[in-house]
């Protein structure tokens, strides 16, 4: 358990130094007012693109397909429970539309990706890192689909396939053929190495990001917000529970176990930050998610996997 927590706690410090910076740069006005929208297009036009096609150039494989397509379909499986569930319980938060859309997105997907991998990584080594990306392979898949659909505020209008047709949904799509096809190989070694920097640029951008966005707002009102509070336990200990429980009783491996809980009990995702920043949309509630979910995270996970792992 001292492992996990310390795993978790090293990458929330690291989450939350570039919160503080992204923080103190907009309180010190070391940075104009529009950073979030610069910031945020940045990371929707180059980093997150690279960051998916990175991903899947090196896992979407047929070869890694072929070998761990029993993670993937239980991924598969979970994920349309998860789904399922996500569209249920966000009637009950919020009214409106988009808010309710934020909510969807909160419910189905945490922080797989950034914080997942990083403490998978850090607890149980490359082996068990591989078995976590290609479990995570469905949620990248439709996360970058569905989910930076309804993450765009909609227009008068506004046609969803339009929406679709967005720099992430190609890099993802050039990723997938490229891992397919296996065509990397015939890629320079100064593209590759282009798409690997600017991949690993996302997360930090994002934090800071959410921190210049989180100094727009008044703490007192970020951490007050109780429905966000209701998300987060539901995210971190309730959804997960469900799954890891459910898994056990049909008898999967431990493996499955484990990467089907560090995706599942990660905190609330940043994307309802950067997205919703990036089009113009209101980010009061994605900020107060980040804030509030990757907090409780730090206690959550470790007790989560002293509960189901041991």
């Amino acid at each position: 358990m001292f492992q996990v927590f310390s795993s978790t706690l090293t990458q929330m410090l690291v989450m939350f130094l570039f919160i503080v910076i992204g923080y103190l740069l907009n309180k010190g006005k070391i940075l104009p007012s529009d950073t979030p929208g610069v910031l945020s297009k940045l990371e929707n036009y180059c980093l997150v693109p690279a960051l998916v096609m990175n991903n899947f150039m090196q896992y979407c494989t047929v070869k890694s397909i072929s070998q761990k397509y029993p993670l993937i379909l239980y991924s598969a499986v979970v994920l349309a429970i998860a789904l399922v569930i996500a569209f249920v319980l966000s009637n009950y938060f919020v009214k409106d539309a988009y808010q309710k859309n934020i909510y969807k997105y909160a419910l189905t997907f945490g922080n797989f990706s950034f914080m997942g991998t990083a403490v998978i990584k850090a607890m149980y080594g490359d082996d068990m890192l591989f078995n976590y990306l290609m479990f995570i392979l469905p949620l990248n898949l439709l996360v970058y689909t569905w989910g930076i659909v309804i993450l765009i505020p909609k227009k008068t209008g506004a046609n969803p396939l339009k929406n679709l047709i967005n720099p992430v949904f190609i890099g993802m799509i050039l990723g997938a053929l490229i891992g397919l096809l296996d065509l990397s190989k015939y890629l320079p070694k100064f593209l590759t190495d282009t798409i690997s920097s600017a991949s690993a640029c996302m997360a930090p951008v994002a934090m800071i990001l959410t921190g210049f966005v989180v100094a727009n707002y008044d703490l007192k009102k970020l951490l007050s917000q109780g429905r966000v509070y209701i998300a987060t336990v539901l995210r971190l200990v309730v959804l997960p529970s469900i799954f890891v429980l459910g898994l056990k009783a049909v008898g999967v491996d431990e493996t499955t176990i484990i990467v089907t809980l560090m995706a599942y009990a990660t905190p609330l995702g940043i994307n309802t930050v950067v997205f919703p920043a990036a089009y113009g949309g209101d980010t009061t509630t994605g900020a107060s998610m980040a804030l509030i979910s990757h907090t409780i995270a730090v206690i959550t996970i470790p007790i989560m996997f002293a509960i189901f792992i041991g």
